[in-house]
Order: C-alpha cells, then structure tokens, then sequence
C-alpha cells in the first residue's frame, strides 16, 4: 500500500487501464457473461433512443386494414343489412379463414375509391373457397397487389400462396414477397429488416454472386411505387429507425363492408384514395404481435409499414465501428484517468464524472437524431465511470490510511481529541503548516541538574526513568488540549494556539493548569521512586504568551511543526531563570495577564533577560483559584506582594518591613528573603535614578 501511495498515479493508470481492457473484450468476446450483460445493456440504451428519440415521420398515405375481433364474430351489425351485402355475408358464413371471394371484394371496393396499392401480410397457402375469384382479382391489379409468402424455418422452405392464385414458382413472381423478419437471438426483439435475401443465406449459407435472391413485401412494394432504387441492394439486416409507437393503428375491416360505416368514417370510400393499403390480422387471438423497441404487443402487419416508410425515407441506422469503439474505449479510461489523478478534491472528480457522463449521453442523442447514428455508449460510460470510481475508492482508500497516518503522526504531539478536530477540519492546520503568524502560549520544562545525575547514574535505569518522566509529562500536555513541540534532550517544549487555538486566554489558561498537572506529576513520580529508592528530579518550567511565527520549518529534507519568535524565546530563558529565584515555575507578563482571574499568582521579579532591551514582569503559580490551597500562605501573601509594590515604589523601609513581617511566619521563604537583603542594601544606598527594579541578565 506504501508503493500506491507513492506511485498514486500509475496506480490509478493500472486501474483505468484494466477497466478498459475489460469492457475492450465486450467488442471482441460479446458472448462472455459479463460482456453479455453490457451488450444487454447498450441494446436496451439504444431501444431507448428509438422509442425516445427522432422518428420516422408516419405516412399519412398508409392504412394498415386489421382483421379485428369484431370481423370475426360480426355481432355489431343487423341480419338486415348483412342479407344486403356479400362480403358481409361471407364473414358470417364459417369461422375464419373466410371464402376468398372476400379478397377480391375487398380489391375491387379500395381500388374503385382510388387505393394506389394494397398489400395482405396473409400467405393463402391451403386451397380455399372463392380462390379462383381472387385469383382474377391478383391478375387483374398485378401491378397493385402484393401478397405474402413465407420462409418456414423448421422446414427450411419457402411457403408461399397456392398454384391455384399464383402460379409457381410463386416467389419469383412481383406479387409475392417474403413476410419474415429476422429477431436478434439474445431477446427476440426485432430492430432490423431484411429487404432482399438469398436462397443460400435462408440455408444459413453464405451467399454468392448469382445466388436466387428472394424480395420482401416491402421491396415488391417499392419496385410498384416505382422507386425500386429505394431497396437498399445488400443481402442483408438493416437497423430501421421506426415510426412512432401509435403510427398506423389498425382499421376495422368489417367497416369497409357496412355501408353506413363506409360512408360515416371513409366518406363512400374518399379516404383511401391515393393510399398503400396493408392488410393483416389485427385480432388478439391471431397472435400476430412482434416485440419491437416500441413494445412487446407490435402488430405485425404494422411492422411491414414502419420498414416500408423508413426504405422510402432512407432512415436507416448505423452502429459504432470496431476500430472507433476501441478507441472510444481507450479515450474513456484515459479520461477517468486524467480526472482523478489530476483533480485531488473528490467531489470535483465526482462532479467530472457525472458531467461527462450526462453530456456523453446528450452527444448519443443528438448524433441519433440527426445522422441515425448509434455511438456505442453503454460500453464506453461502463469503462469510463468504472475506471472513475475504481480509482476514487483507491484514492479514498489511500486518503483514510493518510488520514490514519497523520492521526497517529498528531496523536504523538497532540491529544486525541485535539488530533480528531484537525482532521475534521484541516484547511486551518494545513494553512498554519504553510506558514503564519498567530497568538500562542509556549511552554518550557527541563529537569533540574540532570545533566549531572547522568554522569554518574546507570545509562539503562536513567533512560527508563526518563523515559516514565517525559512519557507523564506528555500526557499532562495531551490532558489540556495542548501540541507537543519537540524534546530538546531532557526538556520539553509544549505549544497551545499553534494547531488548534480556543483563543489566547483559553489556549493560556490550559497551559497554566498543564503546567500545575506537571507539577502534581512529578510530585506523584518521585513519591514512587522515592519508595523504589530511585533517584528523586526536579523540575523548572517556564510559561510565556505572545505571537509567534508557526508553520513548517526545517530543511528541504527534514523540517518540523513549530513555533518561533520573541515571546517563545521568553519562555525558554524563564524555564532557566527558575533556578535563580528558587522557584519551579515562572509566567511571562503577558500569559500572567490573561490567567490571573482563574489563578493565584505570586509576583517573583522584574527581568530583562539576554537579548531584550524591555523588562518584564514574572511571576510564579501557585494553584488554580478554588483548589484547596494554604490560606495563612494566601493571606500573609498580601504582605509580601505589598512588599514588592514598595520595592518597586523605591520605598524600601516600607518594603523592608512588609517582607519582614511576612518572614515571620514563613522564616525558610526564598523571594522573602532576597528581596528583605535587597531592600536592606537600597535602605543604606538607595540605586541610581534610572533604576527600574529590573534585574538584567546577561547569560541565558
């Protein structure tokens, strides 16, 4: 997983590149299941955009004459007016098929109101009532007249009308064209059709040059419209871009024969003037339904005229080529690739992704709707949102095992609490990583006179010990919120405000009580080492609050996370200055002013330490207010702090009795004691006029 992440691009190369191998296989191996399911998918894309997309305009001249329900039980018309009219009387003589002495009627009826064609999806091939009549009628509007013939796959030969209406071989004759259609394997579903085939292809053969080729209902039509260059020439299936899903419902064929319907809803036979007329059945029980991309329930005589009407219109469709489908393919995974490995924010990849995919999808359906043109989409989108999301979860994956990274990377330096706020929101940490300039309060502890214990202590029993102390330590910082800096050999150094800031006094205030943790801590740890009769430490800290410069700084091979500038150095001097006043803690002025309501403070001294020209005041922590605490300490307190308002004041009789007075009751008083000499020294030489009360130092 390392090598991933350091090479996230080729990963994500390698990712794409399988994903678009894969799908490749589908335009070479379409029977593998998982190709399958693909194709499965692109045909019902593209059944989509047939029922969705451009049309084939309807032909208002075609008349599709069903053989409906009603035709074939005749109950909606009265004996009187079926004792008037033959062809009546002929639908209600015997059940279908009817004496086809109805046929020729039916002829003579359309032709004298002006029909130019008229086309039966029926075969007539057992001999039946009424044949020779029909058969005068076929040969008298040759020319006008197809009927159907039919290839009978189980026997491998062509059925067509019997000898007594055509005579044979009748599928050589101009009346007579073949009424398949040829359904995709996979589902049954017709989308093509076949206007001419030849004897060797109906043989599942190849064909060749001479080859008897046999013509469809449609193409026979064609050739008697006159427009025989309109049959497309290849013996083979053309995808058509069929009409709508209500073009060319059905009209009853019984009305053709009731008079007060013919005049009613034909106009005594005006509506078929100019018309191509098909007729077929139209009846729920004759079965004669096709699944199409408009639906499952097709009629079939309706289909003849959807293939008519795109021959006549030149609608016929095209599929994407092998050679560009590959380099669709290519180009999808290349895509994806580019997108995830370059765009780093996640939700503008996703944004990408699903952009490209919609306008993709608008670019099928217009190259559909203008040109019939099928680009292959299903294939492409499948590689090109496999890849995209194959390689966002790699990325999402690699981001949470940086993210876990950083956690425990932070969970050395900060607490667990702290680390999860930064990784909830990490635009402010990763900008305070880059570099600027904030409010912070820095903290220094060190152990005092170690370097001296390590000379003559055992090296493994020193380490462990140390170890216990930093690891007690560290913890304390963690406990308030607060950024372990840096171990500086023994020492510490703890930042608050530098990662997270709750605010400068807020940030302070969790360094003060960090700060007396370390000191019950260490407390707590040299009682136990005390009762191991271990070696016993002491400790100096020093707190400050101020700006500081924080970002990451370092070399260009290594570097830190950590704080620099005046107010930390300040920190550090007042950690050493602990030894000269006696006291184990020292607060800078300005930390002092921002925890002094929730502190009790002692003042120690006004310094200026090496490299300030400005002094500032320091004081000592003594306890969290409301922490039980030694209230004659607190109250004689007061004595001592009036004391150093004296001092200050140049007043040093008054100062001289207020740290006597103080010293009467804590007599072992470090700070008491100094300032008492002090101002003892003052009483008899008072110091120049320029004094400030500031001590100078001059070393670190």
């Amino acid at each position: 997983m390392n090598w991933i992440a350091r090479h996230r691009r080729l990963a994500l190369a390698l990712i794409c590149a399988v994903w678009t191998l894969a799908v490749a296989t589908a335009v070479t191996f379409p029977e593998l299941p998982f190709i399958v399911a693909i194709w499965e998918g692109e045909q019902s894309f593209q059944d989509l955009l047939r029922r969705e997309g451009r049309k084939t305009p309807a032909r208002e001249d075609f008349v599709f004459v069903g053989i409906d329900q009603q035709s074939l039980h005749l109950d909606a018309v009265g004996a009187e007016e079926i004792a008037g009219s033959r062809a009546l009387e002929l639908l209600t003589e015997r059940p279908y098929p009817w004496s086809r002495e109805l046929w020729a009627l039916f002829l003579d009826k359309v032709f004298a109101s002006g029909a130019r064609l008229v086309m039966f999806d029926m075969i007539f091939s057992p001999p039946n009532d009424g044949d020779p009549m029909f058969a005068a009628s076929l040969e008298k509007y040759r020319d006008r007249v197809v009927i159907g013939a039919n290839f009978d796959e189980s026997s491998g030969a062509i059925v067509g009308p019997n000898a007594t209406l055509i005579p044979p071989p009748s599928e050589g004759d101009d009346r007579v064209g073949l009424v398949n259609f040829w359904p995709d394997l996979n589902d049954g579903v017709v989308r093509a059709a076949r206007y001419l085939v030849s004897e060797r292809q109906l043989a599942k053969q190849a064909p060749y040059p001479g080859s008897p080729v046999f013509e469809s209902l449609a193409a026979r039509i064609m050739s008697k419209l006159g427009r025989p260059g309109d049959v497309p020439p290849a013996l083979e299936l053309y995808p058509i871009r069929f009409g709508g899903a209500d073009a060319y419902q059905p009209r009853n064929l019984w009305e053709v024969f009731s008079d007060p319907v013919w005049e009613a809803n034909y106009g005594g036979g005006a509506f078929f003037k100019d018309k191509i007329v098909m007729v077929g059945a139209s009846a729920t029980v004759m079965h004669d339904v096709v699944s199409t991309p408009l639906g499952p329930s097709t009629y079939g005589p309706a289909l003849h005229l959807h293939a008519l009407a795109a021959a006549l219109a030149h609608e016929f469709l095209s599929y994407t080529r092998p050679a560009l489908a590959y380099t669709l393919l290519g180009g999808a995974g290349f895509l994806a690739w580019v997108i995830i490995a370059f765009l780093r924010r996640p939700i503008l990849s996703l944004v990408a992704l699903v952009g490209i995919t919609l306008g993709y999808l608008v670019i099928a359906r217009l190259l559909y709707d203008q040109w019939g043109f099928f680009l292959l989409a299903v294939p492409v989108l499948v590689a090109f949102v496999g890849s995209g999301a194959s390689s966002l979860g790699l990325d999402y994956i690699l981001e949470r095992i940086e993210k876990l990274r950083t956690r425990r990377t932070l969970e050395r330096y900060v607490s667990k609490n702290l680390v999860k706020d930064i990784l909830d929101n990490p635009t402010s940490f990763y900008s305070t990583m880059k570099g600027a300039r904030i409010p912070v309060t820095v903290l220094f502890t060190d152990l005092i006179g170690f370097t001296t214990l390590s000379e003559r202590a055992d090296p493994e029993e020193l380490v462990r010990q140390l170890n216990e102390y930093l690891s007690k330590m560290v913890g304390v910082v963690f406990e308030n919120n607060g950024t372990l800096d840096k171990f500086i050999g023994d020492a510490i150094m703890a930042v608050w405000g530098n990662v997270q800031s709750q605010g400068p006094v807020t940030d302070a205030k969790a360094c003060a009580r960090a700060a007396l943790g370390m000191r019950r801590a260490l407390k707590e740890l040299n009682e136990g080492w005390r009762g191991e009769s271990r070696m016993t430490l002491g400790m100096g800290v020093g707190i400050n609050s101020g700006e500081a410069l924080a970002g990451n700084i370092g070399s260009g091979d290594r570097a830190d996370l950590t704080v620099i500038g005046d107010a930390v150095n300040l920190a550090s001097r007042l950690e050493a200055l602990t030894r000269t006043y006696g006291v184990d803690l020292l607060v800078g002025e300005a930390a002092a002013k921002l925890i002094r309501d929730e502190f009790q403070l002692r003042s120690v001294a006004r310094v200026q330490v090496k490299g300030k020209t400005v002094p500032v005041s320091v004081s000592t922590l003594l306890c969290a207010k409301g922490e039980p605490y030694d209230a004659e300490f607190l109250k004689w307190l007061e004595s001592y702090e009036e004391g150093i308002a004296k001092f200050l004041a140049r007043e040093f009789t008054a100062g001289k009795m207020l740290f006597a007075r103080f010293l009467e009751f804590y007599p072992d008083d470090y700070l008491a004691k100094m300032y008492l000499d002090r101002t003892l020294e003052y009483e008899k030489e008072p110091p120049h006029e320029s004094w400030t009360g500031a001590e100078v130092f001059t070393k670190k």
